[in-house]
């Protein structure tokens, strides 16, 4: 029997991944204005909040989310899940695809992280050599 190989749709995890960058670590840097509304949110929602900062936690939710609201799967093969094991597999596939998704999330949030950090460095040195040499020049 032949195998079919796996197809990853990106979508939703890049989705996801664009979520979670823009939420929990730019929104708060752009001015006092977000943070005033989450310091201003019922508890239950500023629990959510702060309990959703981990990428795969928030990355299953949003994964969950964006599929109900586009259809669309991480893992092709789990879309025909429910035509061979029927309509009870329907949870199951979600659950399985929205895992898949918040992993892919959590690695994209971890490799963001890994190459910003020395990217970052570099620009420092960058940014303090220019510094020190337009000084010199004055």
């Amino acid at each position: 029997m032949l195998e079919t190989p796996i197809t990853i749709n990106w979508s939703i995890a890049l989705m996801g991944l664009s979520l979670h960058v823009l939420i929990w670590e730019k929104l708060p840097e752009w001015g006092n204005w977000f943070n005033k509304i989450v310091m201003h949110l019922p508890r239950p929602l500023a629990y959510l909040y702060e309990s959703w900062h981990c990428p795969y936690c928030f990355g299953f939710w949003a994964a969950l989310a964006i599929h109900m609201l586009t259809g669309q799967f991480t893992l092709a093969s789990l879309k025909t899940m429910p035509a061979y094991l029927g309509m009870a597999a329907t949870p199951i596939a979600l659950f399985l695809d929205a895992s898949v998704s918040a992993l892919l999330i959590f690695v994209g949030s971890l490799l963001i992280k890994a190459l910003s950090g020395p990217a970052l460095v570099g620009h420092q040195k960058v940014m303090a050599f220019k510094q020190a040499h337009s000084e010199q020049s004055n």
